[in-house]
């Protein structure tokens, strides 16, 4: 049964940064479409970074610049470095994937609808 587990969240000033983990069982991250979404109180889920299966990286233009997404192969885990903190980037942070059998280009790896696995979240909070 695959599982995503995130951590990393918690709460920073605006300027700061956190770095998200995401932690996947039963399923392969290498080559995998999957990323990293939010959901803020009152508003849609929406993809923040992913990673397309080619291992091309693709961001919302909201975070491009100062948020980074990683993997580590190894530790069979994603990540994600978010930098320059702005309270409007307060939510819920999920990581989620697709099948192992999708391939995904062009952005769809942010994009939440096509996503078969999701972890349980992790809440940033970000004060100005």
């Amino acid at each position: 049964q695959v599982r995503l587990v995130e951590s990393g969240g918690g709460s920073v000033q605006a300027g700061g940064s956190l770095r998200l983990s995401c932690a996947a069982s039963a399923y392969t991250v290498t080559s995998a479409c999957m990323g990293w979404f939010r959901q803020a109180p009152g508003k849609e889920r929406e993809g923040v970074a992913g990673f397309e299966s080619d291992g091309t990286a693709s961001y919302a233009d909201s975070v491009k610049a100062r948020f980074t997404i990683s993997k580590d192969n190894a530790k069979n885990t994603l990540y994600l470095q978010m930098n320059s903190l702005k309270p409007e980037d307060t939510a819920m942070y999920y990581c989620a994937a697709a099948s192992s059998y999708a391939f995904c280009s062009g952005g769809y790896s942010i994009n939440p609808g096509a996503k078969n696995y999701w972890g349980q979240g992790t809440q940033v909070t970000v004060s100005s």
